[in-house]
């Protein structure tokens, strides 16, 4: 079309016709929102712990004491001031020997073979107990023992000569040696012993030896023909040694009271039919 046409335009429908709308534009999008900007973080590790308990107050460390040492024995004083020496002290009679004179006030000296653990024990159960190895068949071995026990006592004021062993064999099986060293123990034994403790005694004029035997020392015992003839050889040495060391006075009425309460009471329940000589040695 020229600059100076136009255009008429007919509406046939019989509707009135609508302003023309202006041209709209298209909606423009709304523009996104700038993002805000990235800032770098340093990277961050994150380390995964156990939970720890919460602490607990601080206690003092337990101060762990040493062990007490085993004191070397130690002779005390005797309570009555009388010492006494056991043979064969470690076990038996005369470990129950021990114990008795050791409640009545002795200081108590025991002599031991082989057994030190026992000997050991002893000596920790009673205070001032003193125990020594000994082999009582060698003569060398019992003067070594008794002069120990001198000169860690001072002075034996009583003996008993307990040490003892025993065998069961008939007569036919006893070997030369098995008799001879039945002799030696039981009987020679109580011989050394003896010997040397009787010195002392006599000067100083009080002591008190004691040996231990045997009904079968008294009677004689079926198959134990060596251990009946030593243990009645000592009986023999005991009668014997008593005539060579008489007591020299009368007796006194109190003395054999002495015996009769002794007899009578608990102490004694095991004694019985028995004679008791309380005479000085005047009849043996």
């Amino acid at each position: 079309m020229y600059e100076d046409e136009f255009e008429l335009t007919f509406n046939l429908s019989g509707e009135e016709p609508q302003p023309e709308q202006a041209a709209q534009e298209p909606p423009v999008p709304p523009k996104p929102k700038a993002a805000a900007p990235v800032v770098d973080e340093p990277t961050r590790v994150m380390v995964l712990e156990k939970p720890q308990p919460a602490p607990q107050p601080e206690m003092p460390e337990p101060v762990q004491e040493e062990p007490e040492k085993t004191p070397a024995p130690t002779v005390q004083a005797a309570a009555n001031g009388r010492c006494v020496l056991i043979s064969g002290g470690d076990r038996g009679i005369g470990a129950a020997a021990a114990r008795a004179f050791a409640a009545a006030g002795y200081q108590v000296a025991v002599l031991y073979h082989q057994n030190a653990a026992a000997a050991a024990a002893l000596e920790q159960q009673l205070p001032g107990c003193i125990a020594i190895q000994c082999d009582v068949a060698s003569r060398a071995s019992c003067e070594l023992a008794f002069h120990a026990v001198e000169q860690a006592m001072g002075r034996v004021d009583v003996l008993v000569c307990n040490a003892g062993i025993a065998q069961q064999k008939l007569f036919t099986d006893i070997t030369p040696e098995e008799w001879q060293r039945m002799l030696d123990v039981n009987l020679s034994g109580a011989f050394h012993l003896c010997q040397l403790a009787l010195p002392g005694m006599i000067r100083r004029k009080q002591g008190r030896i004691l040996t231990v035997s045997s009904m079968w020392g008294q009677t004689g015992g079926s198959c134990e023909v060596h251990y009946s003839a030593a243990k009645a050889g000592l009986i023999g040495l005991t009668k014997a040694l008593a005539k060579e060391t008489p007591v020299g006075r009368l007796g006194t009425p109190e003395e054999v009271a002495k015996l009769l309460v002794f007899l009578a009471g608990e102490d004694a329940g095991y004694i019985t039919g028995q004679v008791f000589g309380v005479n000085g040695g005047l009849v043996i």
